[in-house]
Parts: C-alpha cells; sequence; structure tokens
C-alpha cells in the first residue's frame, strides 16, 4: 500500500522505485499535478536504455478506440525502452477501466493525473491498495514551496530578490502551479537587464489592478450572488484577464475559506482564525469572508473546492472553453452558496 501524502510528493518524485508501473497524482492544484506528471514521465524515461517513449492518450483517442491505454501499456517495444503513457481521469479514464492494468503485468508505465479526490474515491483506492502502484497528492503550494519556486526561477534569470519584495511576491502566487510560473515569468521578462527584482516591479507586473476585479467576483459567487458573479466575470474578461487565473484566484478564495472554518469547527473563534490568514484579508472584505465562513460548512467548502480543481484541469485541457468553464463554475458555486445560506437561516 503506497499512499504519498502531499508534503512526501516532491522526495518521492526524486526518485521512484522502478518496482513501480502505475502512478496517479492527484489534488487540487491542477498546475502542480500536471507539471509533476511531465516531470515523473521525462525522469522515467531518461532512466531506460534506450530511453522510453512518452505517450499522451486523451478521451479522444479512447473515443475511437476504446483499447488504446491497454495496447499501449501492454505492448512490448520493438526498439527497446519502455512506453510511458500519461493519460487524465476522466469518463473514460475511470477507476473500472484501470483496474486490470493496475492489477496486471503492464510492460510499460501508466502517469495518471486526477484532480481532488476523496480517501473512499475508487480510483484512489486502486492505486494506494497495489503492491505495483502509488498514489501522490498534490496539494496547493504553502509559503516554503512557493519560495522555492521563485527561486528556481528568478535565479535561473540571472536575478535576486530581496526578503521584502520575495515576501511580497510570494503572497500575490498561490493556489495553481502553471499560473504562479507564468507571472513568475512575467516578471522577470519584466526585469530583464536589471540585476535585482525590487518591490515596485512586483506591484507593477504581478497581480495589479485586476486583482480587485477577481474580488468581486469570488466574493459574489461565494455569497450566493450569481447574477453578480457572472456579470463581473464577463467585465474582467473583456478587460482582457485570463479565465484561469479567474477559476485559480477562486480556489485560493475557497482555500481560505475552508482553513477558517476547519479552525472554527475545531473550536476556535472566528476571529482568531481570520487574525492567523496569511496574507491578511483586505479590511473592506473583512466582513463579507466573515459571514461566508459562517454559513459555508466545511463539507460543502470541500464539495466546491473539489469543483474549482475540475474546471481548473478542464479548462487547461480545453482552452475555446476556459470561459464558459469559468461562468458555469460560478454559477455553480453561488448556488452551493445559497443553500448553505438557507440551512443557516433554518
Amino acid at each position: 500500500m503506497v499512499a504519498v501524502k502531499a508534503h512526501q510528493a516532491k522526495a518521492f518524485l526524486t526518485s521512484p522505485d522502478r518496482r513501480f508501473a502505475a502512478f496517479l497524482i492527484y489534488g487540487t492544484d491542477a498546475g502542480l499535478i500536471h507539471e509533476r506528471a511531465q516531470n515523473l514521465a521525462r525522469d522515467v524515461a531518461g532512466r531506460e536504455s534506450p530511453p522510453g517513449e512518452i505517450l499522451h492518450v486523451d478521451e479522444t483517442d479512447l473515443e475511437s478506440n476504446a483499447e488504446r491505454l491497454a495496447l499501449e501499456l501492454r505492448t512490448v517495444p520493438m526498439f527497446g525502452g519502455r512506453k510511458i503513457v500519461l493519460a487524465a481521469s476522466g469518463r473514460r479514464v475511470t477507476s473500472a477501466v484501470l483496474k486490470p492494468l493496475v492489477d496486471g503485468a503492464l510492460e510499460g508505465v501508466l502517469i495518471v493525473e486526477a484532480g481532488n479526490l476523496k480517501p473512499d474515491d475508487a480510483m484512489r483506492a486502486l492505486f494506494e491498495k497495489s503492491d505495483r502502484a502509488a498514489a501522490i497528492a498534490c496539494y496547493s503550494d504553502e509559503a516554503p514551496e512557493l519560495e522555492a519556486v521563485v527561486r528556481e526561477v528568478v535565479h535561473g534569470a540571472g536575478l535576486t530578490i530581496g526578503s521584502e519584495a520575495r515576501d511580497i511576491l510570494v503572497a500575490r502566487l498561490g493556489a495553481d502551479r502553471a499560473l504562479s510560473r507564468r507571472e513568475l515569468e512575467k516578471l522577470v521578462l519584466y526585469c530583464a537587464g536589471k540585476t535585482e527584482i525590487a518591490a515596485g516591479d512586483i506591484e507593477a507586473i504581478v497581480g495589479d489592478a485586476s486583482e480587485l476585479a477577481l474580488e468581486r467576483i469570488f466574493l459574489a459567487a461565494a455569497s450566493g450572488d450569481a447574477v453578480r458573479a457572472v456579470a463581473e466575470l464577463g467585465r474582467a474578461v473583456a478587460a482582457g484577464e485570463s479565465p484561469q487565473a479567474i477559476v485559480a484566484a477562486t480556489q485560493r478564495h475557497f482555500q481560505r475559506l475552508h482553513r477558517v472554518r476547519a479552525a472554527m469547527d475545531q473550536g476556535r473563534p472566528l476571529e482568531d482564525a481570520l487574525r492567523q490568514l496569511r496574507p491578511p484579508l483586505y479590511f473592506k472584505h473583512k466582513d463579507a469572508f466573515a459571514a461566508q465562513c459562517r454559513a459555508w460548512t466545511s463539507e460543502r467548502l470541500a464539495e466546491a473546492l473539489r469543483a474549482i480543481s475540475a474546471t481548473l484541469k478542464a479548462s487547461r485541457l480545453s482552452s475555446a472553453l476556459e470561459e464558459a468553464l469559468a461562468e458555469r463554475l460560478v454559477m455553480g458555486l453561488a448556488e452551493l452558496a445559497a443553500r448553505a445560506r438557507s440551512t443557516l437561516r433554518s
């Protein structure tokens, strides 16, 4: 039984045991899940002699050939080197489909990306209970992980960054590793020709005034105001904001709600839990945030986070639909919020 917890994931993936033929990478951070799946595939391929072949099998491939996944994983390559097959959980990549592969003998290596899975989810249980598979949890970066990513990108660009500027930068990154990297790449491009990144550079290019527009979207959704949430979403997209960035910002908001609600469930007063938030709440939003913490239960927040994670993953795979996916998400969250408020009143 191999269940790798989030804080163990990085060390585990640095040198995965060769006896594993199947990996499930799941959690709330779609960007980090995708990044780790790609890195794992390259690492496994590079250890083969000759190097292994990396293949991506998606839902479209399986629509036309339902046996494609099994065929690739059970075929011995003509010229040596194992096949490393990447797939994403979905309508045609389910625990029932994968069970004979994970439980059987594979010539290749299977790597599956999935969203946030409950402990009793069939997919997660399948990988955790197999002797030749591993389930690896990936959740949103905390400050130490974000600082490591900042160092990697900033130093890789030949730049330095002071502690004050680094703290400001880390506070503006977060819920999705891919989006965090894009913000960092934008920042180092902006600072080309300089030697050090200053706080002013971050204020100018990372999470600027558009952040207020994003806050209006997720505050409305989490308060149950679907009409306002959709209207604010439309304005933000029309102004050039990325729907994926909007969904990632919404995820950060709901993660903070979940953190405070969990503390309340453990008996901590709401005010104490709010004071522990880093970065601290914007004072104008404190009352609305506190009201949401009272209205939402931990169970409903977990449901919301699963929906957000699924939307991030779907929008990354289908960028042409990302605006429609984001709109459907905020409407769904507003409906959940309305139910939460109705339960609270009753």
